[in-house]
């Protein structure tokens, strides 16, 4: 079996022919769509059928969680609730019962995962980057509402909610940025954060929950940050990260997506600037089953992706990256499951319109 590593984008609301051309190339596994693909969900519906069309087995993927991340918010998507809400939920008015406020907060979590997910996979999107489990420490502006709450266990259990309602639509989960983006200002896609607390600090509160929920995810991005008591690179050019901590100490088995390689912040290894090429082959080396490469089709007709498709291929040829078949049986895994709901049938089926009424 080969792999499929590079998650591309495509330039618009329908396919091209470069697009066809690189969708087709046997190193491509999937795309990420952003705002500008879409138009309504008429357009959106048959762009993923033109994807499909290329290869049945690539990846449709997005960045939806809620909140002020959320890339189709017309035309008949509800507006998700930031996840922060979910973690006021938990808490409660400080009225009544602590434990019936948690217990309501995760069915509000379950009804979000299924609506965010059945409206995506009516449209024909396989998988969103969610859930997000960085702890919300007050200090992170990228981060800030997108994380659940402060407390590892009450982020670990909403998540496993809501990854339970994403399940239910038939879509797998992807938990970021791990072992922990919450705790440090700078924004990754401009800079890229250090974090200098001790690995012991960390496993006991940021990526307590990757341990908590490790039956349960089927994907992992790390964070481009860098935890320089524990290793030099970042979390998502780490082997000790991935292969050490992630996989052996916290006994995760599902696939691992680099955070977004076109930023050149995320770039940086060990105080050297490095191309994509070198990044990716650094996230792959180090774990990586997945790595992404966004907003590079509007640049130069795409030439930043053909680029990487020749070297990633050049690589292959001259032994300097070789395939690894469990990473593209990770990659299978996350093709969502079952027939796609049909969008009409859909909105007036009972378990839609329940969970849409638990949304806060």
């Amino acid at each position: 079996m080969h792999a499929a590593p590079l998650i591309i984008d495509v330039a618009g609301l329908r396919l091209s022919d470069d697009d066809r051309r690189r969708l087709d190339h046997p190193l491509v596994g999937g795309v990420i769509l952003f705002g500008r693909n879409w138009q309504n969900r008429r357009q959106l519906t048959q762009l993923c059928r033109q994807i499909k069309t290329v290869r049945r087995d690539l990846l449709i993927a997005v960045d939806h969680e809620g909140g002020r991340v959320q890339r189709f918010r017309t035309d008949g998507f509800t507006h998700l609730p930031a996840m922060a809400r979910l973690g006021q939920l938990w808490t409660g008015s400080g009225k009544g019962h602590a434990a019936a406020s948690a217990l309501s907060a995760m069915n509000v979590a379950t009804a979000t995962g299924f609506v965010l997910g059945a409206e995506l996979r009516a449209c024909g999107v396989d998988l969103s980057f969610t859930p997000v489990l960085d702890l919300d420490y007050g200090e992170s502006s990228v981060i800030g509402d997108r994380a659940l709450a402060r407390d590892p266990s009450v982020v670990a259990a909403l998540a496993q909610a809501l990854m339970h309602g994403l399940r239910r639509s038939g879509m797998a989960n992807c938990g970021k940025h791990f072992p922990g983006h919450g705790f440090v200002r700078a924004d990754s896609h401009e800079a890229i954060p250090v974090d200098r607390r001790s690995l012991t600090a960390i496993l006991a509160e940021d990526a307590a929950p990757y341990g908590w929920l490790s039956a349960s995810l089927d994907a992992v991005m790390p964070a481009h940050v860098i935890y320089p008591r524990v290793d030099t690179r970042p979390a998502g050019f780490s082997s000790r990260w991935i292969r050490d901590i992630l996989r052996g100490r916290l006994g995760f088995t599902g696939a691992v997506f680099s955070d977004d390689l076109s930023m050149a912040a995320a770039r940086q290894i060990e105080g050297r600037q490095v191309s994509f090429t070198e990044a990716a082959l650094a996230a792959l080396g180090a774990g990586g089953d997945m790595v992404l490469l966004c907003n590079q089709s509007v640049v130069d007709g795409g030439a930043p992706i053909d680029d990487a498709i020749e070297s990633l291929s050049r690589a292959v040829v001259e032994g300097t990256w070789v395939p690894d078949a469990a990473s593209e049986s990770r990659r299978l895994a996350l093709l969502s499951q079952g027939a796609a709901p049909d969008w009409d049938e859909l909105v007036i089926s009972e378990r839609y319109m329940q969970a849409l009424a638990l949304l806060p």
